[in-house]
């Protein structure tokens, strides 16, 4: 029997694209997990994969939460039950971090939950204005298992994260850019337009700078400083063996456009 897809990807010039389908309002679904982590594996052995733009099929929602109706079957089996649930739900949002792409999350409707924190896995977050974003868990009873309290306070600061999570209260996509979860606010139906213009732009320049970049600011955000340092300073030490900086010095001293390789 064929499974039903509720996660595809398609790639156009270099730019692929993820989107969960997983009517009425995209849950995070253990079809949708298991997809998930399927299509974001193929994503990372793909050759011409350049920026990673992921959103939510129909107009309600980009992913709306958990699937709450599974979740009685993991009540008192156990705390490393329990534990084991958190991370396969973590699983998939870790790969899309670690990609070594640039990824983009264009949330076109609710990002509530499980949906908030996938959104928190993508390195830019593109928010059309109707959306509502959040980590509603303790209305539940829970707390967020996904990443939700690690990569939130990291993003917006403690004190921040901590109401959001405390009261479980949404908050507009205005009120997420002003206190920097989304990086910004386009009108109804226009995130994806938003997310390609940026995606576009990625993709007029060499990937292997902006991949060591991205690795640079990642694995040097968790260091001290001065141990980032020398993480920023191992990343440029390595983009200086590349082809494609030859081609950029020698383009700016002639006056040129650069034609690079990996472009």
């Amino acid at each position: 029997m064929q499974k039903i897809r509720v996660v595809a990807w398609s790639l156009e010039k270099n730019i692929a694209k993820i989107v969960i389908d997983n009517p009425p309002v995209n849950v995070l679904s253990a079809a949708v997990i298991e997809q998930l982590n399927e299509v974001v594996e193929e994503i990372e052995r793909h050759p011409d994969v350049k920026v990673v733009i992921l959103t939510g099929g129909g107009e309600r929602a980009f992913v709306a939460g958990g699937d709450i109706k599974g979740f009685p079957a993991w009540i008192g089996q156990g705390v490393e039950e329990a534990k084991q649930k958190a991370l396969w739900l973590q699983q998939p949002l870790n790969k899309i971090e670690q990609l070594p792409h640039p990824t983009i999350a264009a949330i076109n409707g609710l990002a509530l939950g499980g949906g908030c924190e996938l959104a928190l896995s993508c390195d830019i977050r593109i928010a059309e204005e109707s959306i509502e974003i959040g980590l509603p868990e303790v209305t539940l009873g829970l707390f967020p298992g996904a990443g939700g309290t690690q990569r939130l306070p990291r993003l917006i600061g403690k004190a921040r994260a901590k109401e959001m999570i405390f009261t479980g209260e949404s908050i507009s996509a205005i009120e997420a850019e002003r206190i920097g979860l989304v990086n910004h606010v386009v009108p109804q139906g226009k995130a994806l337009e938003k997310a390609l213009e940026i995606a576009e732009k990625i993709c007029n320049h060499s990937s292997q700078p902006v991949s060591f970049a991205k690795q640079s600011i990642d694995v040097g955000y968790e260091q001290t400083l001065q141990k980032g340092l020398v993480t920023e300073a191992d990343y440029f030490g390595q983009v200086f063996q590349t082809k494609d900086v030859k081609e950029g010095v020698e383009a700016f001293i002639q006056k040129r456009q650069p034609k690079f390789i990996d472009q």
